[in-house]
């Protein structure tokens, strides 16, 4: 199940194993095509082209692509999760802490039901 969702969900990323920067690793991957083919097609542009608008071009898509995420994503609520992350790091984080802020709610109440007078009494009468 994973496999298959890895296989038809694929993103464009920047990849974090990449000699600069990781745009045409990342293309390399994105496109199922060799790394360095990709790489020699960029030189050889790079070269016919007058030797500036492919590089702009490159660190263009350096800055505009987002890097790889660490862990593999395994479904839409982690690559949503990622997205928002990228995109802007306090709203990811505002959601990470009304995820804590609502475990730490449920654990106050399981505590205060445990911790209640009555709880004491009824696990006496039952034992």
């Amino acid at each position: 199940m994973n496999d298959y969702y890895e296989d038809t969900h694929r993103s464009l990323y920047r990849s974090r194993r990449g000699i600069l920067f990781g745009v045409c690793r990342g293309i390399g991957e994105y496109t199922n095509f060799s790394v360095f083919w990709i790489r020699v097609i960029v030189v050889a542009a790079t070269f016919f082209s007058g030797l500036w608008p492919v590089p702009a071009a490159y660190f263009l898509a350096a800055l505009l692509m987002k890097l790889e995420p660490v862990a593999k994503i395994h479904n839409d609520e982690e690559r949503e999760f990622y997205s928002s992350f990228t995109a802007s790091r306090a709203m990811a984080l505002q959601r990470v802490k009304r995820a804590f802020d609502r475990l730490d709610r449920r654990v106050q109440r399981m505590e205060s039901i445990v911790t209640s007078k009555e709880y004491d009494w009824e696990r006496r009468l039952n034992s």
